[in-house]
């Protein structure tokens, strides 16, 4: 029999025959890219509408089993904290190299050069080159695993914060915690997968989109509270007696359970008797882990409970509640030192016009509490299944702005740092370049850090979405590579 290419025997290419090779050869390529389409295909949990924050397993061995993510509201500095510059030392006062005149950012026209406003120092065994500016998280450098090189997508704090907490710089869009506990649920029976602390004074610019559930089911947004502002709608009310209460619950739990029987399909309706079910559990639980009375009084002074400035006070209170919370099985915790009620700079980390002045009063209020809360969990063997994540939209300028002694805002470079589960400690990855201005080397997305924590969860961030609108959604869109090199 003859080959498609021949005709009558003598491999001459007429017309028909191209045409049928090529339309054999496309069929051939479709087959090819379903077949590899259908190896790396989506992963959707399987999520039982009676239980939707059951524990579900991972898509491999996790090297974490909870995330606590702390982030720092305002945009910290990198260039007066982690990533030590000494050329700007030898530029101090001096104009940008290249910088066109009248150089702009975000808020105008900026100034010169100018040195970091904290000393610098070696820490640790690593002499790992940290600042004064958070003394007591400087001195566990050997324990951090640093990433120099972060970049973000927008300049201005809301963006960036969406971007920071769920990929992407609009509204709408599911956070790091929805997702975990979308897909992972939680191990904790009486208590939310997913808990946002808002800071002592007040919430973040972009407010709930960064504990947002988005198009996810609304079983998986975030549950915000702190240690001095409880969960709403929780307690009941004086005026409604126990009994009265408890004969309420169960008549509502027999109606809706009697309409599920008619409507098995119903998933809603299932997820919401669940929902009250756990509302429930809370009413017990909540006041609990928020009881901070049976701490030892030695673990109180270390974070600072004690402190009589009532900011850091409750933010330390905050950093144990976190602790207590993930202890408790809670999959992910959200902490955030910083909020924008105040205005700009007052309460955050926006250090536009009085930077220094400002960074000494933001501080002393995070640092020593946060680094209590590490060495809390390392002391108790949490820190051996739990990856802490350190984060802030974007770094700042190299330079300050003109007329001010502030920085302003830079999404070109920036740092990032963990600690815990599955990552090496002690280690700098990727760098800025010799201003501290842009990255150059190892160059990191906000995607690579979403890659790279879902990794460490034992979930796959390419397989794992949520079909939205005609859309398979990923927490990466269609970027996104785990940065191997600072895994164990």
């Amino acid at each position: 029999m003859n080959s498609p290419l021949s005709n009558n025997g003598l491999g001459l290419l007429n017309r028909r025959n191209f045409l049928s090779s090529a339309a054999g050869i496309g069929l051939a390529s479709l087959l090819s890219e379903n077949t590899a389409r259908a190896t790396t295909q989506a992963i959707r949990p399987l999520i039982r509408p009676d239980n939707p924050l059951g524990s579900r397993p991972t898509h491999f061995a996790p090297k974490a089993k909870r995330v606590l993510v702390i982030f720092c509201s305002g945009a910290v500095s990198h260039l007066d904290s982690w990533d030590w510059k000494p050329q700007l030392l030898k530029m101090d006062g001096k104009p940008m190299p290249g910088a066109k005149e009248n150089f702009l950012t975000f808020q105008g026209e900026n100034g010169n050069l100018v040195r970091p406003l904290y000393d610098f120092k070696p820490r640790g065994q690593t002499g790992k080159m940290v600042s004064d500016l958070f003394p007591h998280l400087a001195a566990m450098a050997d324990d951090l695993t640093f990433i120099h090189s972060m970049t973000a997508k927008s300049n201005t704090h809301g963006p960036a914060e969406n971007q920071m907490s769920t990929g992407f710089i609009f509204d709408g869009f599911p956070s790091l915690g929805s997702w975990v506990s979308y897909a992972l649920g939680s191990e904790a029976e009486n208590l939310p997968a997913y808990v946002a602390i808002p800071d002592p004074r007040g919430v973040p610019q972009a407010g709930v989109n960064n504990w947002g559930n988005g198009f996810l089911p609304a079983v998986f947004q975030g549950t915000a509270f702190n240690s001095s502002r409880p969960i709403y709608n929780l307690a009941r009310p004086e005026k409604v007696s126990v009994a009265s209460d408890l004969a309420s619950r169960d008549v509502l739990k027999f109606l809706n359970e009697k309409h599920l029987e008619k409507f098995t399909g119903d998933t809603e309706l299932a997820a919401r008797i669940s929902s009250y079910e756990l509302a429930a559990k809370m009413q017990l639980s909540v006041p609990e882990v928020s009881d901070l009375s049976k701490e030892s009084a030695t673990t109180l002074k270390a974070y600072g409970v004690d402190d009589p400035h009532p900011v850091k006070s409750g933010f330390a209170k905050n950093c144990l509640l976190a602790r207590r919370l993930l202890e408790r099985g809670v999959r992910c915790v959200k902490l955030y030192n910083g909020a924008y009620a105040m205005g700009e700079g007052i309460g955050n980390w926006d250090g536009h016009k009085k930077l220094k002045e400002q960074y000494d009063k933001h501080a002393p209020i995070f640092d020593q509490p946060s680094a209590a809360l590490i060495r809390d969990l390392r002391q108790r063997g949490l820190l051996e299944d739990t990856l802490v994540v350190w984060c802030t939209e974007f770094g700042r300028m190299p330079t300050f702005q003109k007329g001010a002694s502030g920085r302003d805002h830079n999404p070109q470079g920036f740092t990032v740092w963990m600690t815990g589960a599955g990552v090496k400690p002690g280690i700098s990855y990727g760098s800025t370049d010799e201003l501290g201005h842009k990255a150059v080397d190892k160059i990191t997305t906000i995607y690579d850090l979403h890659a790279t924590i879902l990794h460490l969860m034992g979930l796959d961030h390419e397989r794992l979405s949520y079909y939205h609108n005609g859309i398979d959604r990923r927490l990466t869109d269609v970027h996104g590579h785990v940065i191997q090199d600072i895994l164990t």
